[in-house]
């Protein structure tokens, strides 16, 4: 069917409300728009769906979010009865349209005979990935588009150990997906029924009790806090999202005494009014934070995106002007703390281990080596660090105390099996409490480790490509740089190129092919010989390829000199 065809048989479809009807008519004389949201299905990819909200096959929409639901609900009942008789956990956002679309998912989960447990109200994304683990469930799903734009809204779904879905699980879903229609393919029941059948059974309280105790038993030190309590600020936003109450209660049993959260941005609203993207990655963002922290002189900024799955910091530097720090530096920070805190309190355990994606700072594995504890890197996503932790301990191989990636995703503890700003948030504090009562601020305690460990440094560039035509860019510039690869970058010579979709590396200067670990994953690395690695993939959830610049060098001007030169080379990959 052409997407001329697809667009006409929604226009007349008994599914579509008035308003519906009337965006579509709006478009009748644009065929690009029409094209661009009707040609296929918005993929259904290991991170689930993400898009713009809106109608047509391509946008997230309530018809949209049943065909998946009904893709998912089949995946999970050919597990068979007593796998589906686990049932589902069901959790959504902030975001507008967030909670209809998580109880049309319910109601589709419901008629298709599958228990589901909602959560009554919007969560952050760690306690649905909690929930799963205990209750018991088959799966969870979670409505939310983590720190896109507004525009957007998604679908992430899991599978039973709380991780997010192994890629044959989401094949599985995209393939039920193409052989289901999007309207009479959909088993769904209406959501009040389903609940008053005893279809559905809302989380509550309970829930958060329990959650809440696994995340306040991560605390260390909470001495250190007590120490400098009467003296240590700080302020923390959550961008109008669902940190808004368990961040600043974790913060609170801490032992926090000044904690201040900035007003308009604790007033839930999928909108994000007061930000132009509610990403705590982008340093701008952080404007009515930092205003807020230099009234009351705060020695550190907190914020969590909107799922509350990240989070991000910043420090008051010595000018009294706040810094942000990278998601790659506050990691190998909260690994170097996490690591001593509990050799201080005797909570190490046997054959520690760290993880983290290869597309991060090679300095994480470097500390962790220096001190005991075995470094892995796994692919970006937490999925791949759940299951590297769920065959490292299940062999006994290793206790995974600390798993992160530069985009300021981390995950600590044995309760979720994804990234987790609420325990973070907590720990991210204690660690900065820790150091405010040894005289220093975390920009020293930065400082010291590149001083012990070595200089790096580290970008990622976001060459944005969106619509069909960026599709076939992004697919162009991967399919260029498989068939011709680099000798040289920069003028610096290529010693090692790597091709993950395969799992080989190339040594460019005997030509000897070896076998990787990781395969199976659209990621092709490049290791230079002045130490520098630089990583291209195209991203998971938005319409971009990013490329990371992994640099190290004998001080911070040599690493930032080479981020600069290799700069140039990855921006010119989108002309």
């Amino acid at each position: 069917m052409s997407y001329q065809q697809e667009y006409q048989r929604w226009l007349r479809s008994g599914a579509l409300s008035q308003a519906e009807k009337a965006e579509l008519e709006a478009i009748a004389q644009e065929p690009q728009e029409i094209e661009d949201r009707f040609f296929g299905l918005l993929e259904f990819g290991t991170a689930g769906l993400r898009g713009v909200m809106g109608v047509g096959l391509r946008r997230m929409n309530v018809h949209v979010i049943r065909h998946a639901t009904q893709a998912f609900a089949q995946v999970i009942l050919a597990e068979g009865p007593e796998a589906a008789a686990q049932g589902v956990a069901i959790c959504y956002d902030c975001r507008v349209h967030s909670q209809e679309f998580a109880q049309a998912a319910a109601g589709v989960m419901a008629a298709n005979g599958i228990p589901v447990r909602l959560f009554q109200a919007m969560r952050p994304t760690p306690e649905l990935s909690f929930a799963v683990r205990e209750y018991g469930c088959i799966a969870g799903l979670n409505v939310t588009a983590s720190h896109n734009p507004p525009e957007y809204n998604g679908y992430k779904v899991y599978w039973s150990d709380g991780a997010q879905l192994p890629p044959h699980h989401a094949a599985a879903i995209a393939q039920q997906m193409e052989q289901l229609d999007v309207f009479d393919g959909v088993r769904s029941m209406d959501y009040q029924q389903a609940l008053d059948q005893g279809l559905i059974t809302l989380l509550g309280e309970e829930t958060d009790e329990t959650f809440l105790q696994h995340v306040l038993a991560q605390v260390n030190d909470k001495a250190c806090v007590a120490q400098v309590a009467d003296t240590f600020t700080m302020v923390y936003t959550p961008f109008h999202g669902t940190g808004y109450q368990q961040i600043p209660y974790v913060l609170g049993q801490l032992g926090v005494k000044h904690l201040h959260c900035v007003p308009e941005q604790m007033v839930i609203d999928g909108t994000f009014p007061t930000v132009k993207s509610p990403n705590p990655e982008t340093p701008e963002s952080f404007a009515l934070a930092q205003k807020l922290a230099k009234e009351v002189d705060a020695d550190l900024i907190l914020g969590s995106d909107p799922d509350a799955d990240r989070v991000a910091i910043q420090v008051k530097g010595k000018d009294g002007a706040y810094v942000q720090i990278s998601g790659n530096q506050t990691g190998v920070l909260l690994l170097d703390y996490l690591i001593g805190a509990k050799k201080r309190a005797g909570t190490l355990p046997d054959r520690p281990v760290a993880l983290k994606s290869l597309v991060t700072t090679d300095l994480a594995r470097v500390v962790a080596e220096a001190n005991g504890v075995e470094s892995y890197n796994t692919f970006t996503g937490f999925k791949f660090m759940a299951e590297k932790k769920n065959q490292l301990e299940a062999a006994g191989q290793g206790h995974v105390i600390f798993s992160y990636e530069e985009s300021i995703g981390y995950m600590i503890g044995d309760y979720v099996r994804d990234k987790d700003a609420v325990t973070a948030s907590l720990l991210l504090t204690e660690m900065t409490a820790w150091y405010a009562s040894q005289g220093m601020t975390l920009l020293d305690a930065l400082e010291a480790i590149y001083q012990k460990y070595g200089y790096y440094g580290e970008q990622t560039l976001n060459l944005v490509m969106p619509g069909l035509e960026g599709m076939a860019n992004m697919k162009a510039i991967m399919a260029a740089l498989r068939q011709t690869p680099p000798a040289e970058i920069a003028g610096t010579p290529v010693a090692c190129q790597k091709d993950y979709q395969d799992g080989t590396a190339r040594d460019t200067a005997t030509g000897t092919v070896t076998q990787m670990e990781l395969v199976g994953s659209n990621v092709l690395a490049y290791d230079l010989a002045d130490g520098t690695t630089i990583v291209v993939r195209p991203s998971g959830t938005e319409p971009k390829i990013k490329v990371y610049l992994l640099t190290k060098g004998d001080s911070h001007a040599d690493c930032q000199s080479k981020v600069d030169r290799y700069r140039t080379w990855a921006e010119g990959l989108a002309r």
